[in-house]
């Protein structure tokens, strides 16, 4: 960015602590409704954490209601974004396609279909024949179901980022990227300051958005923000031939297997149960042989693919895989965004508004008091997301 500088600004009325796909969509929104003196602090690139994820999936096939609308809201808002701000993301509106094994599945995701119709979404329930017609890979042997929403689909992170800060920055917003927060300044019930490894930004507002980092940045203010890391890594093939089909976003439920498109060849992803939390994100092609596993049942032809390579990064995990989003308690001008369970990226155009009707003093589209921080210490509900991969 053009106005990024080795020392931050002395004062800001926004200090905005995270340039990934949440923090400059929040930039973004605050400078698009007005909001002057925002400034951005990331501690590497902007996209750097866990946006910097190759391709990320865009869905509104969820069962909470709640992720049910912030998934629809932002799909409306990628499906737009060439316009506004005005970037192209290579969104692929391929679909999504989740596997089914077991009548339970079934039961689950037919209860989420009917959640997500009432919110105007088109999936469906399909049999297992129709799930092989849209994904040829699939075997249908053990298949009970699957459950397919049209509009779902994949885009490029890195690219809405760079969107975002882009459109932000002629607003106004100052990045300041491989600046690290060390420590944050509170008086009473307010926080004054934020310390940075390139000065100090005296602040009226602000607002956490960093990712797998969060709970060390709830720490500096006392709050606690209950978000840890876990390592998610996925592989690419190499160029297949002939090209690979066009297929959705396919998802074996079970496994947490999950492959799709991805330039000249396809994509490879799984959930490792055994993954330890912490920071390191060092790609391990060993890895690859637990995505091989599922494929042998789900996707035989993928379970000898060659690859070329892969990437490892972050989640940032809650403990009921709910986000947190919503404003301190204890100190009111401290306001968070995270926790997104690996949903971030596909949440980010609504959290950014919300974020920023939280800031103004507005009702937000849809009301996430449920998502506040607090849930977790006050004994009020939790919600758990069924449909977490």
């Amino acid at each position: 960015m053009s106005s990024t500088s080795r020392t931050v600004p002395p004062t800001a009325d926004v200090v905005i602590v995270g340039g990934g796909v949440i923090g400059t969509s929040i930039a973004f929104h605050l400078a698009e409704a007005g909001v002057s003196n925002i400034v951005v602090v990331e501690r590497g690139e902007l996209g750097s954490g866990s946006s910097g994820k190759p391709i990320g999936g865009v869905r509104a096939q969820f069962s909470d209601p709640l992720n049910i609308a912030l998934g629809s809201r932002s799909l409306r808002a990628w499906q737009d974004f060439p316009r506004r701000p005005g970037t192209d993301i290579r969104l692929d509106s391929v679909g999504y396609l989740f596997l089914l094994t077991s009548d339970q599945q079934a039961t689950d995701f037919e209860t989420g279909v009917d959640i997500q119709n009432s919110f105007g979404v088109p999936s469906r329930m399909i049999g297992p024949r129709e799930a092989q017609q849209l994904c040829p890979y699939v075997s249908t042997d053990g298949l009970v179901a699957a459950a397919y929403s049209p509009t779902d689909g994949h885009a490029r992170p890195g690219l809405a980022v760079q969107g975002y800060a882009r459109a932000a920055e002629r607003a106004g917003v100052v990045f300041a990227p491989h600046t690290a927060v060390t420590g944050l300044d509170t008086t009473g019930d307010r926080v004054t300051a934020v310390h940075t490894d390139h000065g100090r930004i005296s602040c009226s507002t602000v607002i956490c958005a960093a990712g797998a980092w969060s709970a060390r940045i709830g720490e500096m203010a006392g709050v606690h923000l209950p978000v840890r890391p876990v390592r998610r890594q996925l592989a690419f093939t190499t160029p297949t031939a002939p090209p690979a089909p066009r297929i959705p976003f396919t998802i074996d439920f079970a496994s947490t297997a999950y492959f799709h498109n991805s330039d000249d060849g396809l994509l490879f992803g799984l959930a490792d149960p055994a993954q330890t939390d912490g920071f390191d994100t060092t790609w391990t092609p060993d890895w690859l042989e637990l995505f091989r596993a599922a494929a042998r049942r789900r996707a035989p032809a993928l379970a000898d693919m060659e690859t070329n390579g892969g990437w490892a990064g972050l989640y940032e995990v809650t403990p009921d895989h709910n986000a947190l989003i919503g404003r301190s308690g204890a100190l009111p001008n401290f306001l968070y965004a995270t926790g997104f369970s690996g949903h971030g990226f596909l949440q980010a155009p609504a959290v950014g508004e919300i974020m920023r009707d939280i800031h103004l003093g507005r009702t937000p589209f849809v009301d996430v008091t449920p998502l506040s921080a607090d849930r977790f210490t006050t004994g009020a509900e939790t919600r758990p997301e069924a449909h977490v991969v």
